[in-house]
């Protein structure tokens, strides 16, 4: 079965970024940590799928405050597939340079912030705007991606560099460059993605070392409850605390 075939390329995968990347995850973990602790942010930002780890890890049952989302609706939301904020717009506009400052003026941000960027191939012009903004701006700079499959790959920045370039720090996702791991017989095209897994195991090997470090501080951290546990009568408040929180902090931005 080729469900087989692909859940053993999604472990491969899994097991790569255990056995190389532990040390930069631990890295990213702690720049992140200093800058939660002094009531700073991680802002998020990603484009097309690499929007889904943003989604993942806040806010939803398990997360806590301190990370924000940056998520640029047309760079988003091409679900339509064809038609308004469709796929070919979306291609468009993710490799349009400026539109990346653009979206940067819609924030304030401080020099003791973290950016964290997801991107598969690390080229288009958008999340490479993002990043030259926010150095720019003094934060540090982490990058999650492919990133020595992109080794050799042309930037699309007139910048002359890749997102994995300008990092202070990468992750690599350790997902094969073409995405599509399943080979169809009387096909061309792969299917089977295993980017987004990548991604979202990446995202809570991360967040959960995150919460370890600061934790170990004896940092308090507003973590979003489930609401669905029976008996469970405080979740309720625990869950506005936490929104109170993000909503106290979010002000600034």
């Amino acid at each position: 079965m080729l469900a087989k075939q692909w859940l053993n390329n999604a472990r491969n995968v899994m097991d790569k970024i255990e056995e190389t990347q532990m040390d930069n995850i631990r890295e990213a973990a702690t720049i992140m940590a200093d800058s939660i602790e002094k009531g700073k942010w991680v802002h998020t930002f990603g484009c097309g799928h690499a929007t889904l780890p943003i989604e993942e890890m806040y806010p939803r049952i398990g997360g806590f405050v301190g990370f924000h989302p940056i998520v640029e609706l047309p760079l988003t939301f091409f679900t339509n597939i064809v038609g308004q904020m469709g796929v070919d717009q979306f291609i468009f506009l993710e490799r349009v340079e400026g539109y990346g400052r653009e979206i940067m003026k819609g924030y304030t941000f401080d020099k003791e912030d973290t950016m964290w960027l997801f991107s598969h191939t690390g080229v288009n012009a958008v999340n490479i705007d993002i990043a030259l903004d926010a150095k720019e701006k003094g934060m540090k700079v982490i990058v999650y991606g492919s990133a020595a499959e992109a080794k050799g790959k042309t930037t699309k920045h007139s910048c002359g560099k890749t997102l994995f370039e300008l990092a202070d720090l990468v992750v690599d996702s350790c997902a094969p460059s073409a995405d599509a791991s399943v080979p169809l017989k009387n096909h061309i095209d792969k299917i089977g993605p295993v980017s987004t897994m990548a991604f979202m195991t990446t995202v809570w090997m991360t967040v959960t070392t995150v919460a370890e470090i600061l934790a170990d501080r004896g940092v308090k951290l507003f973590i979003h409850p489930s609401h669905n546990i029976p008996g469970d009568s405080s979740s309720k408040q625990r869950l506005a605390d936490a929104l109170k929180e993000y909503k106290r902090r979010v002000a600034g931005v």
